[in-house]
């Protein structure tokens, strides 16, 4: 856990980091809630992260079995074996993982439980915003940390951060992929909520998520 326990999850090891960040950013932004699928085969994210076929294929299966990670065959116009790919799950309808979306509604339910016993603990944000938040609350414990939820600021504390301790000059890609998985939570719960940013300070244990309402669901 955030105090000092194990890092678990998609973000566990670096070296599933790097596998993320190489399928994240294999495609380009189309707005801000989605990205075009990179599709990558083995043989290029061990050419983009530098490890070996093993390796990622031990990685790609765990990632795929959390609901990180699709897979689909290539779709071949010529002869041949076609390859498998891989893609990030972004939640998007072309990147969507039946895994995830269980995921996603038996995180509601089990909000829906604690709701009843504790009514103090819903949310002001609205039904589909709360379903968002249980999804998201469920992967960032899964992943090692203790978040604490603002309603009224739209914001998710995770200090303190368990990846604190580790090399500075990893931080920048591991806030990066975390924020892209978070965003691909959010999306696969379906509503207005989006991932913004990850808010840092000159404290390596802080760490501050900060959503947003997205300007279809406001306007």
């Amino acid at each position: 856990m955030a105090n000092g326990g194990p890092v678990c999850g998609p973000i566990s090891t670096f070296s599933r980091v790097r596998i993320l960040h190489a399928l994240f950013e294999g495609g380009s932004a189309q707005d801000d809630t989605a990205r075009t699928r990179a599709e990558l085969t083995i043989g290029e994210l061990c050419e983009a992260t530098g490890l070996h076929p093993n390796t990622v294929r031990e990685h790609l299966q765990r990632l795929i079995e959390g609901g990180y990670v699709i897979q689909a065959s290539e779709h071949r116009t010529t002869r041949g074996r076609p390859r498998t790919l891989y893609s990030a799950v972004t939640g998007a309808a072309d990147a969507s993982s039946p895994i995830a979306r269980t995921k996603a509604k038996a995180a509601a339910v089990r909000g829906d439980l604690l709701r009843r016993v504790l009514p103090a603990s819903a949310s002001a944000l609205g039904r589909a915003a709360t379903y968002q938040l249980d999804a998201l609350i469920e992967h960032l414990e899964e992943s090692g940390f203790e978040p604490v939820v603002d309603d009224e600021q739209l914001t998710v504390d995770l200090s303190p951060c368990p990846h604190a301790a580790g090399r500075a000059e990893d931080r920048p890609m591991l806030c990066s992929v975390h924020l892209g998985l978070m965003q691909g939570v959010l999306t696969e719960a379906g509503g207005p909520l989006a991932a913004e940013a990850v808010r840092t300070s000159a404290l390596p244990a802080d760490c501050t998520i900060q959503l947003r309402v997205t300007e279809m669901t406001a306007a």
